[in-house]
């Protein structure tokens, strides 16, 4: 699961990757300044994912969902995290709603991974 690189200016101008801790730092930023940035939201829900916090991932991705229901993204990716969290019942019902998110927005590729994965989580169950 790849997490979102920000970057700052270095010397020079150039632009280096930030740290984990400053991504996080600077992600929230800009959510106290604009809470309802879905990017954002779901940027450091992929962060704290990416750092094993698995509650704090969902928590930010059920936010995310509950501000923006069309942000298929997000049901895939929480969808990822709870199964890493062994709660398998709970991503398959995520990957549920993705699925339906996913047919509304017309987007084949996200369709396409959310059943890819439901199948798989089905021959687990």
């Amino acid at each position: 699961m790849a997490a979102a690189v920000l970057y700052h200016s270095g010397e020079l101008g150039e632009r280096k990757p930030m740290s984990d801790e400053s991504r996080v730092a600077a992600l929230k930023d800009i959510l106290n300044a604009n809470p309802e940035d879905a990017f954002a939201r779901y940027a450091l829900g992929l962060e704290y994912a990416g750092a094993g916090e698995l509650e704090a991932a969902l928590a930010e991705f059920q936010q995310l969902l509950a501000a923006h229901p069309d942000y298929t993204n997000g049901y895939f990716m929480a969808a990822q995290v709870l199964d890493r969290a062994g709660r398998l019942d709970e991503a398959k019902t995520m990957l549920a709603s993705g699925i339906e998110s996913a047919r509304k927005a017309n987007n084949r590729h996200a369709l396409s991974e959310m059943q890819a994965m439901l199948e798989e989580l089905e021959l687990r169950a």
